[in-house]
């Protein structure tokens, strides 16, 4: 069900086929073509005029879009590490705590991106976790990404409201639906960047209405932008807020003394109360978690010192040994060497993370626009939008890891500037025909149909990042939560297996669940395994060849089996 973004963005035929259809009508019946385009536009400039209808519209939108098609996209499977890890943290806040006690029998369960000391948790900031944790208390922690997913579109649309006209905002909004709220890992996943790029969209759209006229609600919302950002992707929210910073600092610089103490107590403190509010929830969740209020999980080793290179002055550090053989070659041969500051290394990490951010924040048809980037140094109102932008994209420049939700604070910058350049692509009128305004309809159009390929084609992502995760852990867990009693499941990888196919992750009441995932772990492990679990039907499954066996029926169905057998002998 994968797709790779390579072989994605090498067919432009598409987009030269509709920029030819729209093109010939521009050219020879500049008019007509004109008035019967205009129709379309005029709609939804009026829809737009209506700032706070247009803003709960993709709320709306987004919800009732992404449920049509679940015929198509179902319900996503998790199957990468982030994704349990996330779904861990969900389902520990739903259980009302903030971390899990650490189970006698750890070794068995041992997996990625979980902490097992001092305590059993994510490594992970919470404000993903939250999200699931209020889908789950509706019925799917899915739920909550979906809800992420509408408030992201939404936030989107107000933030460019504060500095673009309204009908461009919802522009803005349009492609965001499309592009991400549909066929991306990021409304198909439990690991994607909605929860930041909210952020992000509050803290702009905040900003700009704050030095418009200062209010409670400015202060307010700019604060609690800041504290998703931080409890959500805190380094890369450092970057992206250092432009907005500076700018609230030189704005109120350079306000005469009443009118600076006025916004300082309308919208400043308001936001500063705000931010201290969530850097103690925040100290309070790390001490619950690590045992120290400064120290956040992420930053703690999962069992023994991370060796792999964070930024690109880094080196791998010496080899860590680990007792787990998937463990082992994760951490010391798979992704923890892929970088060794060599330039054949630096050269494939910058070319690895062009191309997965193309499969989230481009499609062919974005390369019409190209021209009109040129023009943008014009656009002096969103000069901090696109500092934020540039920031954020310098602070992922330092990084190995090239996943595209890092850039997610500047999410909404993005689509700012790609509304900015479809703007200045439109006024590009060669010979009084619309040549520009015809391609800028060329580039929606290609976004539809390059989405709606991918939707007919079942793919829930272009990288195979989300929908379909590990189908096969998600129909044997089906199958044992139908089937009466308790289970424990044991998990033995054959050769060739992949350390990113992880069947071993488990809730946060790992005793209380009915069906428990453990590595299979010959000898005394599999022993005490055993003993601690008399009640459970204990099953070993080989994901690589699907296949099922059971080890041991429970202990009590074992006692009456042998006392029926023993009535029945003369």
């Amino acid at each position: 069900m994968n797709l790779s973004a390579h072989s994605w963005f090498s067919e432009p035929y598409v987009t030269l086929l509709f920029a030819l259809l729209f093109l010939l009508p521009a050219l020879l019946l500049p008019r007509a073509s004109e008035r019967f385009f205009r129709l379309f536009e005029e709609f939804f400039s009026r829809l737009a005029a209506h700032k706070l209808l247009a803003v709960f519209f993709f709320f709306i939108l987004v919800i009732t879009l992404r449920l049509a098609l679940l015929n198509q996209l179902p319900v996503p499977n998790p199957g990468i590490h982030d994704e349990f890890s996330y779904l861990l943290m969900g389902d520990t806040f739903v259980h009302g705590r903030l971390a899990n006690p650490t189970h006698p029998l750890w070794q068995s369960f041992e997996t990625f991106h979980i902490l097992w000391s001092p305590t059993y948790a994510s490594k992970y900031p919470p404000a993903q976790g939250v999200v699931l944790a209020i889908g789950q208390l509706l019925g799917h922690p899915w739920i909550g990404v979906l809800l992420a997913a509408a408030a992201m579109a939404a936030a989107f649309v107000w933030m460019l409201q504060a500095w673009i006209p309204a009908h461009w905002a919802f522009l803005a909004g349009i492609l965001a639906t499309i592009r991400i709220c549909v066929a991306s890992y990021w409304i198909n996943s439990y690991w994607g960047g909605a929860v930041a790029a909210v952020g992000g969209a509050l803290v702009l759209g905040a900003f700009g209405r704050l030095r418009r006229r200062p209010s409670l609600l400015s202060g307010v919302l700019l604060g609690l932008g800041i504290s998703i950002l931080v409890s959500s992707r805190p380094y890369e929210s450092l970057f992206f807020c250092l432009p907005v910073v500076i700018a609230l600092l030189l704005f109120l610089r350079g306000l005469p003394g009443a009118q600076r103490k006025l916004a300082c107590s309308k919208a400043v403190l308001p936001a500063t109360g705000v931010l201290l509010i969530a850097f103690s929830g925040l100290a309070f969740y790390n001490w619950r978690v690590t045992g120290n209020p400064l120290k956040p999980p992420l930053l703690r080793p999962s069992r023994l010192p991370n060796r792999e290179a964070i930024f690109l002055w880094q080196a791998p550090g010496p080899p860590v040994h680990y007792g787990v053989a998937e463990l082992d070659y994760f951490y010391n041969q798979s992704d923890a060497v892929r970088y060794d500051r060599t330039l054949r290394a630096l050269r494939d990490a910058f070319q690895d993370k062009l191309q997965r951010c193309k499969a989230v924040y481009f499609w062919p048809a974005c390369w019409l626009l190209l021209p009109s980037v040129f023009f943008l140094y014009r656009d002096h109102r969103l000069r901090l939008v696109f500092l934020a932008l540039l920031a954020t994209v310098f602070g992922f420049c330092l990084v190995v890891w090239p996943n595209p939700h890092y850039l997610a604070p500047a999410a909404g910058a993005w689509f700012a500037l790609l509304v900015q350049g479809i703007r200045h692509l439109r006024t590009f009128h060669p010979f009084g025909r619309p040549i520009g305004t015809a391609l800028s309809r060329v580039v929606l159009l290609a976004l539809v149909f390059d989405v709606s390929r991918l939707v007919v084609q079942q793919i829930s992502d272009p990288q195979g990042w989300g929908g379909w995760g590990i189908y096969d852990r998600a129909q044997l867990k089906d199958t044992l939560e139908s089937t009466p009693g308790k289970h424990v499941v044991l998990v033995r990888y054959g050769p060739g297996h992949s350390v990113h196919d992880e069947w071993v992750f488990n809730s946060a009441d790992i005793d209380g669940s009915k069906v428990i995932w453990a590595r299979d772990l010959p000898g005394e492990r599999n022993d005490r395994l055993f003993a601690y679990y008399p009640d459970r039907t204990i099953w070993r499954v080989t994901p690589e060849t699907n296949h099922v066996s059971m080890l041991r029926p429970p202990l009590a169905r074992r006692i009456i089996e042998t006392k029926s057998s023993d009535a029945r002998k003369p």
